[in-house]
């Protein structure tokens, strides 16, 4: 795989990046990513991976676009209002770069469709809103050994996490066992200050680049709090009493 001479013009900023440079970018180009959920996480991790040059991106959801979506999820304008979110998506992001491979696809993600969905994702980026969709991924990518991605924001505080099931990683069960989160929590009934989100899936994209490029491997966890402007990072351990991946 080689760039073409438009390729090197539109991705001339990374070309000049020793951490990048032409071969990293083909590792782009060559790169699947699947993003789970077209919201206000999924709106900028989906700009920046496609403004980035990954060359496969898949995306998931099966909402259509709200007037209320539009305070935080910026992909999506006053004329997208009634269309699929996927859709309306699609056609966002090819404006911006045509030279990518994109798939919508308008579903909702269950367990009888999450391999058939995901197979061929290098990294799965989660950016849904609700905790069965969260353990269903991680579920799967532990199975499939595969990167999930982790975002979430409620309110102002939000949370970014990487699982690299690659190697020895704890997984999403052994930070928040299935049995301690109230099932209702998501912006829909606690709220959430808009650029938050923004910050959030721009880093999950950010970790997906790093991913590909070699840069980042392992466990990552960070804690946002938007009204501080603070990110701390967390060392974390597997759980020697998680249900999910203590065999």
């Amino acid at each position: 795989m080689t760039l073409s001479e438009k390729e090197r013009l539109r991705y001339s900023r990374h070309l000049l990046l020793k951490e990048v440079g032409e071969q990293g970018q083909i590792k782009l180009k060559a790169a699947h990513v699947a993003v789970i959920g077209c919201g206000g996480l999924g709106s900028p991790a989906l700009f920046y991976l496609a403004a980035s040059g990954v060359g496969q991106l898949t995306f998931v959801d099966d909402d259509q676009v709200e007037l209320s979506n539009l305070q935080r999820q910026i992909l999506y304008k006053v004329n997208h209002l009634g269309q699929q979110k996927t859709q309306a998506a699609g056609k966002v992001l090819a404006s911006l770069n045509n030279e990518i491979s994109l798939a919508p696809i308008n579903v909702a993600l269950t367990e009888d469709n999450v391999a058939d969905l995901l197979s061929e994702a290098d990294v799965v980026l989660d950016c849904s809103d609700n905790f069965k969709t969260r353990y269903m991924l991680n579920s799967y990518c532990l199975t499939a050994n595969k990167v999930l991605i982790s975002g979430a924001a409620i309110a102002t505080q939000g949370q970014l996490m990487c699982f690299d099931f690659r190697g020895h990683s704890p997984c999403y069960a052994c930070v928040f066992p299935k049995h301690t989160h109230a099932p209702m929590e998501n912006c829909d009934n606690f709220g959430v200050l808009s650029p938050l989100l923004g910050v959030i899936g721009s880093q999950q994209a950010l970790l997906a680049v790093n991913v590909i490029l070699g840069h980042q491997r392992g466990c990552y966890f960070a804690r946002i709090d938007a009204r501080t402007l603070t990110h701390q990072p967390w060392q974390l351990a597997k759980d020697v009493q998680c249900t999910e991946c203590r065999h």
